[in-house]
């Protein structure tokens, strides 16, 4: 029976919270050199740009400048609670260094292809529902050569929520018992999923981003599975619409 699949992108087809947390990495050295002395720690640190990016996330979407932005905010705050004096310099470096998060080549998850040569030669509807801006989502989409599974069947939006899944679905007019959601986040995939009555499958990543991880507190009206790797989704989706059918 033919179902309408959508993908997240980042960190469910293709690999993105390693870059981010290697560039943050990078930060907290440049930080600790800077602080060195003044009682600042590690933790401390990356505890307070995660607070600020998240913060800026949930102003502003999925918007490439608040990650560096959040650098700079954090260098701020420590610069004030410590009384050292801010550089423009060293302002200039910690943008450039969060910036440079965009420039790592795309890097698909294991069974990518597989998967969705898979799933498309069964005859299922794929769809790419990505969160970010368009310019550097598209990069990426290209880089993989995703327009092969999904042709114009894409969706790139600054803010990833239950409203923004609700309007692709009456946008395109799917039945709801037979369309999937699928991706690494609860908050933005998972959650509107179920909220929006489709059927979720979470895919679990070995470290994930402190803004996905909520819980999930949704009576599901279809199929709510959670799996570690591409390669078992199309029999689990089989799987379950054959049981749907008996």
């Amino acid at each position: 029976m033919k179902q309408t699949i959508l993908f997240d992108l980042d960190d469910t087809l293709i690999y993105c919270n390693k870059y981010f947390f290697f560039v943050i990495e990078q930060f907290t050295d440049c930080m600790m050199d800077w602080f060195r002395g003044y009682g600042a720690t590690p933790e401390e640190i990356r505890d307070k740009q995660t607070e600020l990016d998240i913060a800026g996330v949930h102003i502003e979407g999925f918007k490439s400048d608040h990650f560096p932005q959040s650098f700079i905010d954090t260098y701020r705050y420590f610069s004030h609670l410590f009384g050292r004096s801010k550089s423009v310099l060293e302002e200039d470096l910690l943008w450039k260094l969060g910036r440079s998060v965009y420039e790592f080549a795309a890097e698909p998850y294991p069974f990518m292809e597989e998967t969705l040569d898979e799933l498309s030669g069964q005859g299922h509807d794929l769809h790419l529902y990505t969160g970010g801006e368009l310019l550097i989502q598209t990069k990426k989409i290209k880089q993989m050569n995703l327009e092969r599974y999904f042709g114009p069947r894409i969706y790139v939006r600054a803010k990833k929520n239950t409203e923004a899944m609700e309007s692709i679905l009456q946008e395109g007019q799917f039945d709801r018992r037979s369309t999937w959601m699928i991706g690494n986040s609860l908050r933005t995939d998972v959650i509107p999923a179920l909220t929006n009555g489709i059927n979720a499958i979470h895919m679990k990543t070995d470290s994930e981003w402190v803004y996905n991880i909520v819980g999930v507190d949704v009576e599901p009206k279809g199929a709510f599975l959670t799996l570690e790797q591409l390669s078992d989704i199309p029999d689990s989706i089989r799987s379950y619409v054959a049981k749907r059918l008996q």
